[in-house]
């Protein structure tokens, strides 16, 4: 079973309003549905894949039977859900190393929905009867509800000030449609951010042969790679070394964008199959569809690259 996904918003920052809309915080981590309808818990990423190893310290949602819970698993830094934090974790499948990765700094599973409670299947059921059904629930340790609140004005000006990622608005009366795309859940960010691939990478300008930066591209409509730009904030420290690793796995002959990458771009790149995929936050898009101002924030299995739009 896949998630119910939100749309963005028409306008940037412009939530709906009205008695009829609930609202809630965009966590800035890793999408989960946590299963228990077979007795052992399996946690599943957006990409359906298990990911139950990687997060030991959730092992306590085997408590509720027979369900299947729909959340964010974010990791705090500073008070504040950061990816980057989290990217260590969501590759690990060592059980030694993912206990002591989850004993040092745990994971929170933030709740938001609730699709199947003890058999009954609760996804045509309204939201506003979802959440009280999960409002019901006793939460093992690491597992909390999030939040709802009435103004998506407030919030939208509260997460800004909090350095949060966004809002969510629900429709009270929508049910739940697994793997759609839906109007009745709208999602505002405050910073923009996308799954890309990586295509391309080239070493730091000192010569040390470290990871310097990346060229992403984004698959349009007929599966061709479209050029998104090329991004090097972000790029330091184990992440660097990891992303290298996972490029050296990946190498290709020749590139494999559709199109011309820019000369600057393309000098001294070192091309690779493009099925690595990284999380990258961005300020904008340029009339010619480059990111601005991209920032590689890590690799992610979870999802998919999200496809090529015109800007």
């Amino acid at each position: 079973m896949q998630p119910m996904l939100a749309t963005p918003t028409a306008t940037p920052g412009v939530l709906p309003r009205g008695k009829d809309w609930a609202f809630e915080v965009k966590w800035d981590g890793v999408r989960a549905l946590a299963d228990t309808r077979t007795g052992p818990l399996r946690l599943w990423s957006r990409a359906e894949n298990d990911v139950t190893d990687a997060y030991p310290e959730l092992a306590g949602l085997v408590d509720v039977p027979d369900a299947v819970l729909d959340g964010e698993i974010v990791l705090l830094a500073g008070g504040v859900p950061s990816f980057a934090a989290l990217a260590e974790r969501m590759h690990v499948r060592d059980a030694r190393r993912a206990r002591a990765l989850a004993d040092a700094r745990p994971v929170t599973y933030l709740v938001f929905d609730v699709l199947q409670l003890a058999g009954r299947d609760l996804t045509s059921a309204p939201y506003d009867e979802r959440r009280a059904a999960l409002d019901a629930i006793p939460l093992p340790p690491h597992v909390e509800r999030s939040p709802v609140y009435d103004d998506g004005d407030e919030l939208w000006t509260v997460t800004a000030e909090h350095g949060l990622e966004g809002v969510v608005a629900k429709r009270r009366s929508s049910t739940y449609r697994p793997g759609r795309r839906s109007p009745d859940w709208v999602k505002a960010p405050h910073h923009r951010t996308r799954a890309a691939l990586v295509g391309g990478w080239r070493e730091e300008s000192t010569g040390t042969g470290r990871l310097g930066a990346l060229l992403l591209g984004a698959p349009d409509a007929d599966g061709a790679l479209r050029y998104l730009g090329r991004a090097g904030s972000g790029l330091a420290g184990p992440l660097t070394t990891r992303l290298r690793a996972l490029l050296d796995e990946r190498p290709a002959a020749t590139s494999r964008f559709v199109g011309d990458v820019p000369a600057a771009d393309a000098r001294g790149a070192r091309w690779c199959e493009p099925t690595l995929v990284v999380d990258v936050r961005y300020l904008a898009r340029t009339p010619s569809g480059r990111l601005r101002q991209p920032v590689v924030r890590g690799p992610r299995t979870d999802a998919g690259p999200d496809p090529w739009e015109a800007p």
